[in-house]
Order: C-alpha cells, then sequence, then structure tokens
C-alpha cells in the first residue's frame, strides 16, 4: 500500500506479446472458475499471464480463512517472482473465473528475457514496484487509524493497474474482504468507506468501491 510511485508504473506486472511467448514454446491453456492455477508448496515451473477471465492470489489460515493477496486479469501476470527463487509457491492462483491463460515453461522463461533485454529490465522493473508496494502495504496495515488501513489497501491493489486516474479502479473485493485483509471488523470498514467517499478518496457507486 503506498503513496505515489517514484517511476513510472508497469502493468502487474509483466506484459509480453503473446505471439512471442507461444513462439519461445508457450501454451494456452483454459481453467474452470474455481480450478487451482497452482497451489501453495509446488515448485514454480511457468510463468503464466492471463488471457481473459480472472484470477485471485490467496492464502488459507490455520482455521481455513481465506486471505486474498490480490485479484488480477486479463493481460496481467502472476506469480513471475517465484521463477527467480529457488523456493515453493507461499500463495494459490485460483481461477475467479473461467479463464484462458498463456503458460511458459520456466526455463524457456529466462531464454526469452535473456534473448531479449529489454524484457529483463521490465521484469526488474516490475519486481521492484511489487517490493515498494508490499513495503507500504505493511506499514500502512500497522497503523491504527482505519481510513490509513483502507486507502493503503486500496493503493497497494490499484499499483497492480495501468490507469492511475482517481476513482478509475473498481475493487473487486467485498467488505468483508477488505477488513478480512486489513485486520477490521465489517462493520469499521462499511463505515469508514462511507467517511472516506464524503472526503472524496473514493467513490461508491451500486455498492460497489471506486478508488
Amino acid at each position: 500500500m503506498a503513496d505515489t510511485l517514484p517511476v513510472a508504473k508497469t502493468l502487474s506486472c509483466m506484459k509480453i506479446d503473446e505471439k512471442l511467448l507461444l513462439s519461445f514454446g508457450g501454451e494456452i491453456k483454459s481453467y474452470l472458475q474455481n480450478e487451482f492455477v497452482f497451489k501453495e508448496d509446488e515448485k514454480p515451473v511457468f510463468y503464466y499471464q492471463i488471457i481473459s477471465g480472472s484470477i485471485k492470489e490467496n492464502n488459507y489460515n490455520e482455521l481455513g480463512s481465506e486471505f486474498i493477496q490480490n485479484i488480477l486479469g486479463s493481460d496481467q501476470s502472476f506469480g513471475d517472482s517465484f521463477l527467480f527463487l529457488h523456493k515453493n509457491y507461499n500463495i494459490n492462483a485460483v481461477a475467479l473465473t473461467d479463464c484462458e491463460i498463456i503458460r511458459l515453461r520456466k526455463d524457456d522463461f529466462f531464454k526469452l528475457i535473456t534473448q531479449y533485454p529489454d524484457l529483463s529490465v521490465d521484469t526488474n522493473k516490475c519486481l521492484s514496484q511489487r517490493l515498494y508496494f508490499k513495503t507500504a502495504m505493511i506499514q500502512n496495515l500497522a497503523s491504527p487509524l482505519p481510513e490509513k488501513r483502507i486507502l493503503g489497501l486500496l493503493d497497494y491493489l490499484k499499483s497492480f493497474h495501468k490507469d492511475d486516474d482517481k476513482f478509475s479502479f473498481l475493487v473487486k473485493l467485498t467488505r468483508q474482504q477488505i477488513a478480512d485483509l486489513i485486520g477490521l471488523r465489517v462493520e469499521t470498514v462499511i463505515r469508514t468507506a462511507k467517511k472516506l467517499e464524503r472526503e472524496n478518496f473514493l467513490k461508491i457507486d451500486s455498492r460497489k468501491i471506486y478508488y
């Protein structure tokens, strides 16, 4: 969660030309709603980029409650940071809707960014952006002010999307999911969101939040 970006935004993060991905051995795979793309503790073996549909990155705690990390849609990549680590996933990726996703094997992904250095630079920008906003999110979660927690979360989620215009970002989370993410009661989220709307920080239209 964050204040302002010091550099130009990138999408969430990579957006590699689909034909280029296919030419390096990428394949298009369909996923049904609620199907796992990958699971926590699995070994990362693919670069993933969404053609259509949307996915969520999440965890479940020891009580089975869901913790949503992010929601991503078409032309966005996910899970790429794990390709650079010798560690298994610590999140799940689950199809929110029926999806079509291009996946490219890890070795072929590294061949691609080696042959196209500009993509390697874009990857570094993407990972740096995620680290920047993740650090800011942790700082905001420590605040006792519900307004700061909510705005910090919205900044973080919006950072994964291209459009910076005010109220251009539709928050695809329920009030309960927002509350779970930032450790507040749902009643507090509802009350604070209305206050933030009155102060022109966000817009609520047909119960949907725009930021």
